[in-house]
């Protein structure tokens, strides 16, 4: 069951792959006293993708692009708390798909005992995944 749904703002930074990577781009964000809510990345072949999600988010790709990470720019996606139950994960996906909305990255965290889970998905059409979720 999805407690709260909206839409907002991640950060993406786009840039070639390298040791240590997230640990420069998490020192930067850290040192501007911005906190990191959520985070996700791949690599794929010599360029990585990093998501992050911030209460901040200009202050922060300021500061990244102050330190040459021009690849960073602020992109919309829909945030969800859900309960961290079994077979949430499965009805969220399930409605967005059953409405033709593709999903283009997701990532997420949870905890152990009564806390929300939350999930951050950038959608083919994220104005419509917010309605079709909220039905």
């Amino acid at each position: 069951m999805i407690i709260e749904a909206h839409l907002g703002k991640e950060i993406i930074v786009t840039i070639v792959n390298k040791v240590g990577l997230l640990a420069e781009i998490s020192e930067i964000i850290a040192n501007h006293g911005i906190n990191i809510e959520a985070v996700g990345g791949y690599a794929t072949g010599n360029n990585a993708s990093i998501m992050i999600v911030t209460r901040d988010n200009l202050r922060a790709i300021e500061a990244l692009k102050a330190k040459g990470y021009k690849g960073a720019v602020e992109e919309e996606a829909v945030m969800i708390d859900m309960e961290n139950k079994p077979g949430a994960l499965k009805n969220i996906t399930r409605k967005l798909a059953q409405n033709d909305i593709d999903i283009k990255h997701i990532y997420g965290s949870g905890c152990s005992g009564d806390c929300p889970a939350h999930l951050i998905i950038s959608c083919s059409n994220n104005e419509k995944a917010l309605i079709v979720l909220k039905k």
